[in-house]
């Protein structure tokens, strides 16, 4: 089945359930991928809801506001907390925080299993299986899978082919659902299209971390050329380096790279940081707050 197709024909059908939440001009999560990749001609700023250190909860939103924000990447929680988001009661609880308001979902993420191996474990066929119905049932077209940790696979080229085996049989179904399966690693943008033609499927593309591929010394100008619209479905805009415009991703040129590519939507702001139970402190707010306003300048919601 042609991938957009399916979207466009899920949300069709779709409609009237999310019809409360929908607001004037184009939202990324009631739109087909290539119109959400061109939404209003700009970009859309959000954030990871682990930034503010409330991984899967409700009110990550509150911060979102606080920030003006555009919308919030969703995690599905831990596996210890048996991924809270699968559960029908806690997407009705999203659903209704938003509804009348602005901000939206821009994408859900399983990167509080980035470090269970996606090669080796075996409860990741229900995860992902789990995960693909929920982005079907809260209206979110993109679905973040990590590779960090034990799962990482920039070093493990037998990983890579099992990882694109699973993805090659689950594809048909994210296809079904109009979801696409975001890739999220340490891999070069060769390694990523490795996986990707392995797989054979629109509906697995790259969710690029400039901070990650910066940090790991890739080319990130060069790579987000070579990967193309067509492959980069969404980015995270991060530095390990510094604050933003004073550290090691140069983003005048990132976005130099965006526009040569033809993409508009979402870049979210990632902290380097891992700490998503964490409170934030009165300092990391300051830092947050500048590099929110920083990818303002950078990636306005007009051009």
């Amino acid at each position: 089945m042609e991938f957009s197709r399916s979207r466009r024909d899920f949300m069709l059908k779709s409609a009237g359930a999310f019809a409360g939440l929908a607001l004037a001009g184009c939202k990324p999560a009631l739109c087909g991928m290539s119109e959400a990749k061109s939404c209003g001609k700009g970009f859309k700023i959000g954030s990871c809801d682990w930034t503010f250190g409330k991984m899967a909860e409700v009110s990550a939103f509150e911060d979102a506001r606080r920030y003006g924000l555009d919308g919030l990447q969703v995690d599905f929680g831990s596996a210890e907390d048996e991924l809270p988001l699968r559960k029908p009661e806690v997407q009705q609880r999203y659903m209704e925080a938003l509804k009348g308001d602005e901000l939206e979902i821009a994408s859900l993420a399983m990167v509080g299993l980035g470090w269970v191996p996606y090669k080796s474990d075996p409860r990741w066929e229900q995860w992902a299986s789990d995960g693909i119905d929920t982005a079907k049932s809260m209206g979110v077209e993109t679905l973040l899978f990590g590779f960090f940790g034990e799962g990482e696979l920039s070093t493990d080229a037998e990983g890579r082919r099992i990882v694109a085996s699973k993805l090659k049989r689950l594809a048909p179904k994210a296809e079904k659902a109009g979801v696409i399966l975001a890739l999220e690693s340490w891999m070069t943008a060769e390694q990523n299209m490795e996986v990707i033609d392995k797989v054979g499927s629109s509906a697995v593309q790259v969710y690029y971390d400039v901070g990650n591929s910066k940090n790991k010394g890739y080319d990130i100008y060069k790579e987000i050329r070579s990967l193309g619209s067509e492959h980069i479905c969404q980015f995270h805009a991060k530095d390990y380096g510094g604050m933003f415009g004073e550290g090691d991703v140069d983003f005048e040129r990132v976005r130099e790279a965006i526009d040569d590519i033809g993409y508009r939507g979402w870049i979210l702001f990632e902290d380097t940081t891992w700490a998503p139970k964490e409170t934030v402190t009165a300092e990391q707010e300051a830092k947050i707050r500048k590099n929110i306003a920083y990818l303002r300048k950078i990636f306005p919601p007009k051009v």
